[in-house]
This record gives structure tokens, sequence and C-alpha cells, in this order.
């Protein structure tokens, strides 16, 4: 079997434009991948097509050569291009043997996988507000949630906008009660000394982590922070070197790793992430946080590893059309995500629903503007 072609499509989900990656083989088997890059649209597009040279007329079987060859033919690197590309090649490698992709990663650790809902607090940054938006997700069956209260933030906080962050996450603990778990999310906005006093403040509401309250791609900044606070530290989302993981995990501060499949080396990438975690005695908890195909991803990978903690799973939260767009998404029930049987991945695009939510120059979360977790309704 070769690969004849490759197709780019573009979805403008109103806070981050999706990138989809369609292989075409001569035997009439396709496979599909996620390329979405946050900031980035067009540049991430562009690359899937320039690495053609480095895939066209290979075997989507040898999944492992091909990215091989990518990442020497850029230098060794990896890209997010390169990582759709790799998933749709695991995708047409389950098609053709008849199998989903989590039975040729060592079959299921687990029958189904626990999420955290993301994405829910959709609006103004008050207290009243998150509180009324977390029940309605924990009434979704949800036994965890992440936000970020910080609003625009960044390094430093002026008290009132300190005292405003606590007071809404306040708000949603005594809303939602001690048996739902909290994540708070940084988004890698503090200096140590701001994170370093925000994470003993925090620890009145007991979460279950703080997640990349410094530069993540900062290892000795994060793991000073974790050396100094009471609660766990979670990070790694932006990592696109497995050693990074090493360093962070090796420093035995932080046991929670957030490797991101599309930054890391797809899911043959992904997998060596949780092995290196695994040998730190450390979980992980993987970034997702684009379209549901990249849920789906993820759904195999976990399924797969000894060593996951929980899923971040936008589905639920996302624009109501999201699910139109393609077949084979995966459900949450009582908060917990079922794993797919479906050869390959078990998604396919509905490429003439796709065409009705073309590119937006308007469609990114920018972090640091002002009302920034109001997100722009579609």
């Amino acid at each position: 079997m070769k690969i004849i072609d490759v197709k780019t499509f573009v979805v403008g989900n109103p806070w981050k434009n999706w990138v989809f990656v369609k292989l075409y083989t001569d035997e009439g088997i396709t496979g599909v991948g996620e390329a979405t890059g946050g900031l980035q649209t067009r540049p991430n597009e562009a690359s899937v097509h320039e690495l053609k040279p480095l895939f066209i007329g290979k075997d989507p079987c040898n999944v492992n050569e091909i990215m091989d060859h990518m990442r020497k033919g850029l230098f060794l690197g990896y890209s997010t291009a390169m990582s759709g590309i790799e998933q749709a090649c695991w995708d047409i490698l389950g098609k053709s043997l008849g199998v989903p992709v989590w039975k040729l990663l060592g079959g299921k650790m687990r029958p189904s996988i626990r999420a955290y809902a993301n994405g829910w607090y959709r609006g103004p940054r008050d207290p009243q507000f998150f509180a009324e938006a977390a029940l309605r997700v924990v009434e979704m069956g949800y036994t965890a949630l992440k936000f970020d209260p910080f609003g625009h933030a960044y390094r430093f906080m002026e008290l009132s906008e300190e005292r405003l962050s606590l007071n809404i996450v306040r708000a949603v603990r005594e809303a939602v009660g001690d048996k739902v778990d909290l994540l708070i999310e940084g988004h890698d906005r503090f200096s140590v000394s701001t994170a370093v006093k925000l994470g003993h403040a925090l620890a009145e509401f007991n979460p279950m982590w703080f997640e990349t309250p410094v530069m993540s791609t900062d290892v000795e900044a994060t793991i000073a922070v974790a050396r100094q606070i009471p609660i766990p530290v979670a990070s790694g989302e932006r990592f696109d070197a497995l050693e990074k993981f090493s360093q962070l995990l090796g420093s035995k501060a932080v046991s929670i790793a957030q490797p991101e499949v599309l930054k890391i080396g797809g899911i043959g990438g992904m997998m060596k992430a949780a092995a290196i975690a695994e040998s730190h005695e450390s979980f992980i908890a993987p970034h997702n946080a684009q379209s549901p195909l990249c849920t789906v991803v993820n759904t195999h990978i976990g399924a797969a590893v000894p060593n996951l903690l929980i899923q971040e799973c936008f589905d639920d939260t996302n624009v109501e059309w999201s699910r139109r767009i393609m077949t084979g998404t995966v459900g949450v029930k009582d908060g917990y995500i079922e794993i797919p049987d479906a050869p390959g991945l078990g998604v396919e695009l509905n490429e003439d629903e796709m065409a009705k939510y073309p590119y937006g120059d308007q469609n990114f979360l920018r972090l640091f503007d002002a009302g920034w977790e109001k997100r722009r309704d579609s």
C-alpha cells in the first residue's frame, strides 16, 4: 500500500481554527488526523503539504519509519503537521487490519477513561457565573472541572485581581462540593514568586492540581514552584522534546505530566512520554484543547497506557455543530469517556458539513487580552 495524496481542511471553530489531515492510498483506504495549532492555522496547513516529499509514495503501515523520515527531514524536529500525518497513518494501519488503534498500542488497560471538562466557563469573570456554570457541568455527569480564574494576568497580579480570582475558585468549590475535583489552570501566567503565593492561597480549596503556573517551557521554574507549594503542579503541554519530561519528572517535585499529542510527536511520541513518566512513578494527563477528533486520538492512547490519570475534554462544551462535522466521536457518560471499537481511529470527516464553517481570522483565543474567557459566539 502507498500514500498517493493528502488533503487538508480548515474548520472555523470560533476560538480556534481546526486543521484536519486526510491521507489517501492506492488501495482506497483513507486515514484522518488533526494538525490544529491554536494560534497558528495557515502555517500548520502549509506545513502538511510541504512535507509531501517525505511521505508520498510510502507505505502508511510503516508509521514509525515515516515519522522518523519526517523528523530527520526537519533536522531532528517535530511539528504539528507531522503529528497530523502520523495519526492518519495509524488510522490507515488500524483500518487495514480491521482493529482499533488502541489494540495496536497493546490493548485496553481500562474499560473507560475519566474525563475533566474544560471550556465550560464562557462568560463574565464573575464568581456567581462560574458557580452556576460549574453546576451545569456537574449535572452533565462530570466529576472534575478545569478553569482559569485569573483573567488576563501576566506575571504579577494586583491585590483586587487576586481576591477576585480566589473568590471565583471559592464560589465553584462551594457550589459543587468536595466530591468534585477542581483543576486550576495557570496558562503560563506567573512569575515564580506570584505562583508560589497563589499556590499557598489555593490550597484552601484542595485542587487536584495547579497547572502550568509559570512558563511551562522553563522546567527549572516549574520545579521551583512545585517544591514550595502544598498542592500538586501539572505541566508539559508545550514540550516538543521528550527529554523535557525526563527533566521535569526526574526532579521528583512534579509527578503529573501533560503531553500534547500534536507537539510531542504524535501517537508514538505520546506513548514514549507515558513510558518516561512511568519510569519516574508519575502519571500523564494529556493536554487536549482541540476538536473531537483529537479527543478520539487521546482516547486510543489513554486506553492503552498504564499510567493515565485523567483526560481533558472540551467535546460537551464546544460549539453545537462540532460533532456534525465528523462521525465516530466518543461520548462522555457519568464523567467517563467510552472507548471506541471501530477499526483505526473510527472517525470519518463530513466534508460537506465542514465547508459550512470556514477559516476565520478572529478565531483565536488571546489569553492575555481582557475578556478572553468570554470567547466569541459562533
